[in-house]
């Protein structure tokens, strides 16, 4: 973490961090990994300098706020967009990720938001899918739970360490990710995936 900022997030706290991982979320490119900056958030909540019920309200609403902006526009202006050839959107990318979440619905939607690099494009091609926002919405907040709050526990969990584990980040990045997916996978998805089955039954039995 370059000191400059660390001073900065320390003089603005909540407001700093809520900005710096929306700002990303949207897809504005930012030189701090957001992964930096939530398991910095984190250590700061472990030396008692921010509250760790606030680090992670602050995280994951700029998490679910930044992606659900980038599905809503994609929902409504889509089309739209994709006609006008523009060379710096992946179509190619975008259609594939389409693919994987009209195979795979929920499933789809939440690990891809858990991918780096691909996190954004879940949010478009959910939007040109035009998923609907009852699917999409609780989805994205309990990968926003997942990945965002993840750090952020990480970061409080690491303490002093993180600095380590922050200096290994741009090499092992996607080594950390594969075991934050692996524990989304193993303990969170199996009870999510009930939930909405109980919920899907629950109509079906009402009707």
């Amino acid at each position: 973490m370059p000191p400059e900022l660390a001073a900065y997030i320390l003089k603005y706290g909540y407001l700093t961090i809520f900005s710096l991982v929306f700002l990303q979320e949207i897809g504005v490119p930012n030189p701090i990994p957001n992964e930096l900056i939530l398991l910095f958030s984190g250590y700061l909540a472990s030396t008692g300098k921010m509250s760790f019920v606030l680090v992670m309200i602050t995280v994951v609403a700029a998490d679910f706020l930044g992606t659900s902006i980038l599905y809503f526009i994609s929902f409504f202006l889509g089309q739209r967009i994709l006609r006008k050839n523009f060379k710096w959107l992946p179509k190619e990318k975008i259609e594939h990720l389409s693919k994987i979440i009209s195979e795979r619905g929920r499933w789809g939607i939440y690990i891809g938001r858990l991918v780096p690099y691909l996190r954004g494009y879940i949010s478009l091609a959910a939007g040109l899918l035009r998923i609907e926002p009852k699917i999409f919405l609780p989805t994205v907040l309990i990968s926003a739970l997942t990945w965002s709050g993840g750090y952020a526990i990480a970061g409080r969990l690491l303490g002093k360490e993180y600095v380590s584990v922050a200096n290994k980040l741009g090499a092992g990045k996607m080594a950390w990710t594969g075991i934050v997916l692996l524990i989304s996978i193993l303990f969170i998805w199996p009870r999510i995936n009930s939930y909405f089955k109980g919920k899907k039954e629950g109509g079906k039995d009402q009707n």
